[in-house]
């Protein structure tokens, strides 16, 4: 097994896969931690509603529709969850922010029984993405390249962005030191809402684009939470590139870990975060603030 080239490159392409689906959602948690220093423990609950409506609108009108529709329903419940709730509770402090989130866990999750019950969703591959391509000698789904490529391109969207636009600008100095932005005239109330609204559309994209891959349950959301939370802790609060970094490591961390060491793979990646903590308690890229 260790001399089969098509093995590795089967794990690493499944590592990849796995990582770009996890950045999708952290990205989202970890700027809305580092940016409104708010714990959002409802992210992975939105993440379930993208995949129910991506399901829903798939089932009518095709998995494109689904895909684009998904990031901004979610986006729509972001914002009227911010205006009715979230901002309320933004100067409350950790333990208040973590048992309100804690709560829309339930809530969501209700909600999502009440509307779709507790059967399982799928959504149908399109037929462009259907198929496979041979990688270096092994037969690859092509969906799952997609989703390599989705999470590379926001990456990459998301890199330009923060480094070369005037609402990157802001959102770094949000970042290392919300009230000196404010001081030098940044709408850091306006920079949080529209922060917070693009965090929960990721977080819908994640969900249209993991339907195909899972059953979509009511419960796809608390399952996919504490991966997320891990990546968040490795990869450093309000950080670009530790969002990537900690995804790309808790991908390759599972994936291989299940591959070579299925007895272990459960508590791989709970010691190395425990590593991470002991040597770097900010994770491995945290923001400056």
């Amino acid at each position: 097994m260790s001399n089969d080239l098509g093995f590795w490159a089967v794990q690493v392409l499944n590592a990849l896969q796995l990582s770009m689906l996890l950045f999708l959602l952290s990205i989202g948690l970890t700027v809305i931690f580092g940016l409104m220093h708010f714990v959002n423990l409802a992210h992975g609950s939105l993440y379930a509603l993208g995949a129910y409506v991506a399901a829903s609108v798939a089932a009518m009108a095709g998995f494109w529709a689904g895909f684009i529709i998904a990031p901004l329903a979610v986006a729509a419940l972001g914002m009227v969850l911010y205006l009715g709730l979230i901002r309320r509770m933004r100067k409350s402090g950790p333990m208040p922010q973590v048992l309100i989130t804690f709560g829309l866990i339930f809530a969501l999750l209700d909600l999502t029984r009440i509307i779709w019950g507790d059967l399982a969703l799928g959504i149908e591959v399109p037929r462009a993405l259907s198929g496979r391509v041979s990688v270096l000698g092994i037969e690859y789904p092509v969906y799952r390249l997609f989703i390599i490529g989705l999470g590379a391109a926001i990456y990459a969207a998301l890199a330009a962005i923060l480094a070369r636009s005037q609402i990157g600008a802001m959102i770094r100095a949000g970042v290392d030191n919300d009230a000196m932005a404010a001081c030098l005239g940044i709408n850091v109330e306006r920079l949080f809402f529209i922060v917070f609204c693009v965090g929960c559309a990721l977080a819908g994209l994640a969900g249209a684009v993991a339907a195909p891959l899972l059953s979509v349950t009511p419960d796809m959301g608390l399952q996919i939470l504490i991966p997320t939370l891990i990546v968040v802790v490795i990869g450093g609060l309000g950080s670009l590139r530790g969002a990537i970094a900690g995804s790309l490591i808790f991908g390759v961390v599972q994936t291989f870990g299940a591959a070579l060491a299925p007895q272990l793979s459960s508590i791989l990646i709970y010691a190395l975060l425990a590593a991470v903590l002991v040597i770097k308690p900010a994770g491995l890229f945290p923001a400056k603030g």
